[in-house]
């Protein structure tokens, strides 16, 4: 049965997993159904943490008609358009992530105190 325990406001279930000679775990039915694992999990450390979390399938690609429109308007096409949409696509997820992270330090008060500019940055000046 899981222990339940609270990180601040929020509950935390527990649960004691065995790990095989294989290093393999298996993540318990309540948690799996919970938390909406399909076939795919995202492994993540985080400090001293092991985070197992479901693998997203959103890959940035809703900002994609904003960064095609970006780089046409910076005057790129063709092959060059096609490899900085690549590197401008590839960098969204890292940087939502990051954000989520200080966002969730913010909340958790493990770092005190965090402005807008902290989370998002400073809104360019034109």
């Amino acid at each position: 049965m899981p222990a339940t325990m609270t990180k601040g406001r929020v509950p935390m279930e527990i649960k004691k997993l065995s790990i095989s000679a294989k290093r393999q775990i298996t993540i318990p039915q309540k948690f799996f159904t919970m938390l909406g694992f399909d076939t795919e999990a995202e492994c993540t450390v985080r400090g001293n943490e092991l985070v197992i979390r479901p693998a997203r399938t959103n890959t940035g690609g809703e900002f994609a008609e904003q960064i095609l429109a970006d780089l046409i308007a910076r005057g790129y096409n063709g092959n060059e358009l096609l490899e900085r949409f690549k590197k401008a696509q590839g960098q969204v997820r890292p940087a939502v992530e990051a954000m989520l992270a200080d966002a969730e330090q913010a909340a958790s008060s493990e770092s005190g105190h965090i402005s807008y500019e902290d989370v998002f940055g400073a809104e360019d000046e034109e």
